[in-house]
């Protein structure tokens, strides 16, 4: 498959992996995110990013012990809820490696992923986030064949089978695509959802119709 290390080769597994995500909002809306492997350790986190207006535009995505390994950021001013990702911690005059975007204002839409250190290569998300129902496609292809490389799912109770509530759930990673990238993709998903949320939109910007 196309794709590989966007922030980092640890983070590009050889087999199909599958990581818990649980949001950790006790106070307020998007307040973090832990991210735990198969066996149960910290994978990744995100510390609070509250009611500050600058922390809701700008989010990191650090590694369990705290170094940063990627930044999102909201695009102001941007009709579409643009955002764009910068590898470790942006500072002025940085390079963004990625942009986000609504495909479409209203109506029904996804969200695109254009990849900039890989020219042509692009991703697009369908499905319902709010729901934790979303699948991550590679476009680049010329056939116009949608490679899925990631997904994320609602998360059942393996002892007793209990479908658990939505600030905890499943993110599947093909081999080889880059873990931190699709978790910086849940941060920015997560913020725009709640914008909708918060504009009295219910409308899910990624829902789409996903096949099970």
């Amino acid at each position: 498959m196309k794709g590989g290390a966007v922030v980092e080769d640890g983070f590009c597994f050889e087999e199909e992996t599958h990581l818990t995500v649980l949001k950790t909002s006790l106070f307020f809306p998007g307040d973090g995110f832990s991210v735990y492997d198969g066996k149960g350790e910290v994978l990744f986190r995100v510390d609070s990013y509250g009611p500050d207006d600058r922390l809701q535009d700008e989010i990191v995505l650090m590694n369990a012990s705290g170094k940063c390994l990627l930044t999102v950021r909201r695009k102001r001013p941007s009709l579409h809820h643009r955002w764009e990702g910068f590898l470790g911690e942006r500072c002025d005059g940085m390079k963004s490696i990625f942009s986000v975007r609504r495909s479409s204002i209203i109506g029904r839409s996804s969200v695109t992923v254009e990849l900039y250190g890989n020219p042509g290569e692009e991703y697009q998300i369908e499905g319902s986030f709010s729901q934790r129902c979303c699948r991550f496609y590679n476009t680049t292809s010329t056939n116009d064949m949608k490679e899925p490389v990631a997904e994320i799912r609602r998360k059942v109770d393996s002892s007793t089978h209990v479908l658990l509530g939505k600030d905890v759930f499943s993110l599947s990673l093909k081999p080889g695509f880059d873990g931190a990238f699709a978790m910086g993709l849940v941060l920015v998903l997560d913020k725009i959802n709640g914008e909708y949320a918060e504009d009295g939109d219910v409308t899910d910007p990624t829902k789409a119709d996903v096949p099970s």
